[in-house]
């Protein structure tokens, strides 16, 4: 098959559920190929799916993220360009600079009891459930992230519900095929909203300053001891939080039915760390919730035999690289004891996932303790995907926690 037919099957809702065939198709071409000219899909120069491609050019600096035309008139796309995971140095080095201060070793040590607070409380909440079918990602899935992340943030809980409706509006516009007008107004309305929840909850802090991140920032700022604007600062953290619980309910919610599948994982998981952190890692290599990337070539330049000219962008294809056979022997197949390569799944260089730690660590305690108080745990019905294919993930998931 043809890049153009393969990139059309996958655009299909058949390769929204499953990208996988479709992937290996666009690995059988070769670790990158070129988009022809009159291509269905010429929306970008090239596809790269080889791990060590995608790698090498995740790490050059210069091959960067092109601003779309006409950003400045778009507020989401303000709240995007002005953020440091949409940004080049030098101006994402001065941000980055300022938010890497908060996920130290020591901040992810105190993490740690809330982690296992939150998680045994959902834990308890799904127990008294008695037996009965439940949502794993509304019960689960999603609570730990963000009731995690909104304490660390400082964002009162009582919001939560209404900020996840902002950040799939969100979400829905970042996807590939997500740039419609309708689409575009909805994620404006949702960062507008979200600009004003923030600059409202930074005045509080002013206020009535806490012990949390926003407190800190805000004093920062105000003393004049942060290289950011308190407008770049907001922009930032609409992008951090959405970011940072949205893989996570992704790695969770993709994640169970592959465990589920291997019940001898299942059964020695709650009492092996190290399995723990193997599982982790499988699960976001193997089901990785952030799929595509795009950079834009410095100079005219040929990689791997294609040639890309200057400033065309290059599809970067993590979903892909996570699975290639170069690297990942029989990579279809669930092996936590898998040795190899990292996955791909947070990135690697300057826009390396902030969060990466803490989504690990949330996964590698939340899903021993899960499957220990529950060990007869089922999936009850096949799960649907988003159908997104930036953001991929399983938004429902009912199971039944007596098996």
């Amino acid at each position: 098959m043809t890049v153009d037919e393969l990139l059309t099957g996958l655009y299909s809702e058949q390769g929204r559920q499953n990208p996988y065939p479709w992937y290996a198709g666009l690995h059988r071409l070769g670790p990158v190929s070129a988009v022809p000219a009159r291509a269905e899909h010429r929306t970008v120069a090239a596809v790269a799916v080889g791990y060590d491609l995608v790698d090498r050019l995740l790490r050059d600096p210069e091959w960067t993220k092109q601003p779309p035309p006409g950003w400045e008139e778009q507020e989401i796309l303000r709240a995007f360009q002005t953020s440091m995971m949409f940004v080049n140095p030098p101006e994402h080095t001065r941000m980055r600079h300022v938010f890497a201060h908060t996920f130290t070793p020591r901040r992810l040590d105190a993490l740690r009891p809330v982690i296992l607070r939150v998680v045994d409380d959902l834990l308890d909440r799904m127990a008294d459930a008695g037996d009965t079918v439940v949502d794993f990602v509304a019960d689960f899935a999603y609570p730990i992230p963000a009731l995690v992340m909104a304490e660390f943030i400082g964002i009162p809980t009582a919001e939560l519900a209404w900020y996840r409706e902002r950040v799939e509006r969100i979400d829905e516009f970042l996807d590939v095929a997500g740039k419609t007008p309708q689409r575009l107004a909805a994620a404006n309305t949702a960062a507008q909203e979200l600009r004003v929840f923030y600059r409202e909850l930074l005045a509080h802090r002013r206020r009535a300053p806490t012990d949390d991140l926003l407190s800190g920032l805000v004093e920062a700022l105000d003393a004049g001891g942060v290289e950011l604007t308190e407008e770049e600062l907001v922009s930032n953290l609409i992008v951090l939080f959405n970011a940072s619980f949205v893989t996570t309910v992704y790695m969770f919610s993709n994640g169970l039915p592959l465990l589920l599948a291997h019940p001898e994982t299942v059964a020695a998981l709650p009492t092996d760390d190290a399995l723990a952190r193997g599982c982790v890692d499988e699960v976001l290599r193997l089901e990785s919730p952030v799929h595509f990337l795009a950079r834009a070539a410095p100079a005219d330049t040929v990689l791997d035999g294609v040639p890309v000219a200057a400033d065309d962008n290059v599809l970067i294809m993590i979903g892909a690289a996570n699975r290639d056979p170069a690297r990942f022997p029989d990579p279809d197949t669930f092996d936590p004891t898998r040795p190899g390569p990292p996955s791909l799944a947070f990135g690697v260089g300057l826009h390396f996932c902030l969060g990466a730690a803490v989504s690990r660590l949330e996964g590698r305690l939340a899903l021993p303790r899960l499957l220990a108080r529950f060990p007869a745990l089922r999936v009850t019905e096949t799960p649907t995907y988003s159908g997104s294919l930036f953001l991929r993930g399983i938004d429902e998931l009912l199971v039944s926690t007596s098996g």
